[in-house]
């Protein structure tokens, strides 16, 4: 693809990635009048941050060039600073726990979490205690997050008071602000690892899919629920090796893994009568 041709197509296909997203916002009353300016800013501190030149100072004149937007905004929109979200402290910690309930031994068994006492009988027993205590430093009672896991249906208690894992993973129910961080990382990832993909000059990185048209409900729910039940054991065993390594040898590097499954109308431009499976050869994560 030419330099030419590039902007053309890439612009061709944003118009695909970005309809669900015009849906989401248009459906949450976010109007195009209020999205224009939080999109000229990103223009513009990307263009700031990412486009420099080596020796020399980043211009206001070069960010005009680079974005199209008038040299005069382009002046007050350095000044200002778009916020970055913040984890939520519940998510932090709910996320951990699960993740070392999962990871830890005594906790699992194959990956799977294993119902443990809701209290430790001596100091350092696999217990529900001993895992908020040493996830959360003693910062927040046990009791107060098993009550709010129950709330929510991500644990229960049986009748031999151990706590059961009712999730394979902390998915928040009910609370927009958790949905809003995994959406943001997760989607913002995925985007991040494609886009770095499209460059030859980059080993590429995991980013594979399988595609088939003409599929009945019932097909769609099968491969829906074969998917499911094998990315969860894959994804466990991610979990697992990957908190032994940042025990073993912490580094300042993040790492984000994480599986989709999509379903849908077939569109009706579809001209492929008997469309197969394709695995995209790009391997991508970040």
């Amino acid at each position: 693809m030419s330099q030419i041709e590039r902007p053309s197509r890439l612009l061709t296909a944003c118009a695909a990635v970005l309809r669900p997203l015009v849906r989401l916002l248009l459906r949450n009353q976010v109007t195009y009048t209020a999205l224009l300016p939080l999109l000229k800013q990103l223009y513009v501190e990307v263009a700031d941050q990412e486009l420099t030149l080596d020796g020399k100072r980043q211009t206001e004149s070069r960010l005009s060039l680079l974005t199209g937007i008038h040299r005069k905004e382009v002046k007050r929109l350095r000044e200002d600073v778009i916020p970055t979200q913040q984890v939520p402290v519940n998510l932090s910690l709910g996320g951990q726990l699960v993740a070392s309930w999962l990871a830890t031994a005594g906790y699992h068994q194959d990956g799977q979490p294993q119902p443990i006492p809701r209290q430790s009988r001596q100091p350092g027993d696999v217990s529900f205690e001993t895992l908020v205590e040493t996830v959360g430093h003693q910062d927040i009672r046990p009791r107060a997050v098993l009550d709010e896991w129950q709330r929510l249906g991500i644990a229960s208690v049986n009748g031999k008071d151990e706590v059961v894992l009712q999730t394979d993973a902390y998915v928040p129910r009910g609370n927009e602000e958790e949905k809003l961080y995994y959406w943001q990382r997760n989607l913002a990832d995925h985007i991040q690892t494609a886009s770095q993909n499209l460059d030859d000059t980059n080993p590429p990185r995991l980013e594979r899919s399988v595609y088939y048209g003409q599929l009945s409900p019932a097909a769609v729910d099968e491969l829906h629920h074969l998917y499911r039940e094998r990315s969860m054991a894959l994804l466990k065993q991610i979990n697992e090796r990957a908190r032994q390594l940042k025990t073993r040898s912490p580094g300042n590097l993040r790492m984000n893994a994480g599986v989709y499954f999509a379903c849908g109308e077939q569109p009706a431009s579809s001209t492929n009568p008997n469309p197969a499976s394709a695995t995209h050869p790009q391997e991508t994560d970040v």
